[in-house]
């Protein structure tokens, strides 16, 4: 069974910013291991020259915005998903 879309209309810019700071501040492999997402390969957020993984970005987002933590497994990453709602929100996405 698929598990239902996360309410993205909770997270706005400033949560996404947040999760942004603490990827910067933990670096990506204390990042993933306290949030529970992996590095991605098909996208990256960029902002001020600097890459991210926008799936992780989003997930950690969600979680600061609600409180619940998602798991990789709980929503889309691709254009259908994470890179759609980011893109939304006006974060510069590129195809790696």
């Amino acid at each position: 069974m698929m598990a239902q879309t996360p309410a993205w209309d909770r997270v706005d810019k400033d949560n996404v910013v947040r999760a942004l700071e603490e990827y910067d501040r933990l670096g990506p492999d204390r990042f993933f291991a306290t949030h529970g997402f992996a590095p991605t390969t098909t996208y990256q957020l960029v902002r001020d020259g600097r890459r991210y993984p926008p799936k992780a970005i989003l997930g950690t987002a969600y979680e600061f915005a609600t409180g619940e933590k998602l798991a990789s497994g709980d929503f889309e990453g691709g254009k259908s998903g994470a890179v759609k709602v980011l893109d939304r929100m006006g974060f510069t996405i590129e195809h790696t």
